[in-house]
């Protein structure tokens, strides 16, 4: 039978209406982060910014830069010196390193436009193969596997996007996630990012980020580092609860 995880990953999965996501807590800023139609550009340079400080930091920086500057547009965007965009994030300390992101997110909003016609969309139209929404993430400057793979199962996961197959769309393993998995018993105490990478496509090899959005949920919620909350966590009843 598959694992709790796989079962409540896939009954979400099953829904094909796309919710509004919750990426920030702001609501002007969050409904422009799920404007895939008219700002998918914002949420390409998100994920780009997606590293070292806390989610929801990172995921606000499209919007902060855009605000600052009173430019809402790609085309836009993409006239603004580089020594501009720098000055925003240091003015606004943005990141905790604003010199290095500030470059990436330049850097990504010219891939787009000379890349994609300053369409994001166009990465992930199509219906195109997971591998290749993965390829074309990591193109950008500043985007690893982790970075990549969290973009393609966002889109596939929550905004429904629909990919011709899921195999490549792996769990990323970040601190809420790897906590998890080895108090669930699902992976051994000892096991390295790429084991967890791998332990998932065993649990589920035809889409194996399936388990990344509730294992990522749980730990935020209930399987706190300190003082668990395991009465009311949704895997209560089958988890090993190695603490």
């Amino acid at each position: 039978m598959p694992h709790r995880l796989v079962i409540i990953g896939e009954e979400r999965f099953a829904d094909p209406v796309a919710q509004i996501v919750h990426l920030v807590s702001d609501e002007e800023a969050n409904n422009f982060l799920n404007n895939l139609e008219e700002s998918s550009y914002a949420f390409v340079l998100a994920c780009l910014m997606d590293r070292q400080i806390k989610a929801e930091r990172a995921w606000i920086i499209p919007f902060k830069v855009c605000e600052s500057l009173q430019i809402f547009n790609i085309q836009d965007l993409y006239l603004i010196p580089k020594s501009e965009i720098h000055e925003v994030f240091v003015r606004k300390r943005l990141h905790r390193f604003n010199d290095k992101m500030s470059d990436i997110f330049f850097n990504g909003i010219k891939d787009i436009i000379e890349k994609y016609d300053g369409d994001a969309k166009k990465i992930w139209s199509n219906s195109p193969s997971s591998a290749l929404v993965v390829y074309r993430f990591l193109e950008f400057k500043g985007s690893g596997i982790k970075i990549s793979t969290m973009a393609a199962n966002i889109l596939a996961r929550q905004f429904r996007i629909q990919f011709s197959d899921y195999y490549s769309v792996d769990i990323s393993p970040d601190t809420h996630i790897v906590r998890v998995l080895k108090r669930t018993g699902i992976v051994s105490k000892d096991a390295n990012k790429n084991m967890i990478i791998f332990k998932a496509r065993e649990l589920n090899p035809e889409f194996p980020g399936i388990i990344d959005y509730s294992c990522w949920e749980i730990g935020r919620k209930w399987c706190h580092s300190r003082n668990p909350d395991c009465e009311n966590c949704l895997i209560n009843n089958s988890c090993d609860k190695l603490i």
